[in-house]
Parts: structure tokens; C-alpha cells; sequence
């Protein structure tokens, strides 16, 4: 399980209850090992989203579309553009690894992605 122990503790079991064990297993399947360090996450990331199961796909192509609204929406006041911007980068590599599986989404990520904040 990659969780950190405090998140967990708290939220699996309400995803387990909410959601069942399938999607419990997507969300673990995407979640980062916290105690890696910030690069080798980020890297990471990158490097196993394509071997995934189609569900857990679907779970990161939502993150990365929820991730990229709430920066455009309203971008982290303690962040540079450059930060921001590389971040925009780095979740379109991530998101290209995993093309193909779901157009919709694929869309909605690329329509959020062109909202780059100036």
C-alpha cells in the first residue's frame, strides 16, 4: 500500500465502504509512496502509469483534470509560474503515457490544460 499510515487509517476504509475493493485497489494502484523522495515520485508516476489497470487509468486521468482545474481555477499563491507551468508539463507526460484510454477524459484534460495560468 503506498498511502501514507495517518491517510490510510482514515480514508481507505471509507473508500472500501464507499466505493468496494475494485476501486480501493485503483486508488492504492495510484497512490504515491510518500516516503520516496518528491523526484523519484513525480518520475515514478510517469514511468508506471501506463501499466496500470484501465480502471486505475481512469482514476489518474480524473486527478490530473481535478489537479490542472484547481491550479487554473486558482493557482497556489506560494508557487512561481514556472513552478505552476512545470507542473503542466510534468502531469502531460503523465497523462501521455496513458493515451488512449478514455477520450472523454482525454479531452477534458486537454481542454484544462490549455488554461495555464499567465
Amino acid at each position: 500500500m503506498a498511502c501514507d499510515d495517518a491517510l490510510a487509517r482514515e480514508v481507505r476504509p471509507l473508500i472500501r465502504e464507499g466505493f468496494g475493493d475494485t476501486v480501493l485497489a485503483y486508488v492504492d494502484a495510484v497512490t504515491d509512496n510518500k516516503t520516496l523522495p518528491k523526484g523519484k515520485r513525480k518520475r515514478l508516476q510517469i514511468e508506471h502509469a501506463a501499466p496500470l489497470p484501465h480502471g486505475a487509468e481512469l482514476v489518474k486521468l480524473a486527478d490530473k483534470i481535478a489537479n490542472l482545474r484547481g491550479m487554473a481555477d486558482c493557482p497556489p499563491t506560494d508557487w512561481s509560474h514556472e513552478r505552476i507551468a512545470d507542473y503542466f508539463k510534468w502531469a502531460t507526460a503523465v497523462v501521455a503515457s496513458i493515451r488512449g484510454t478514455h477520450s472523454g477524459l482525454e479531452a477534458l484534460f486537454d481542454a484544462v490544460h490549455t488554461r495555464l495560468p499567465k
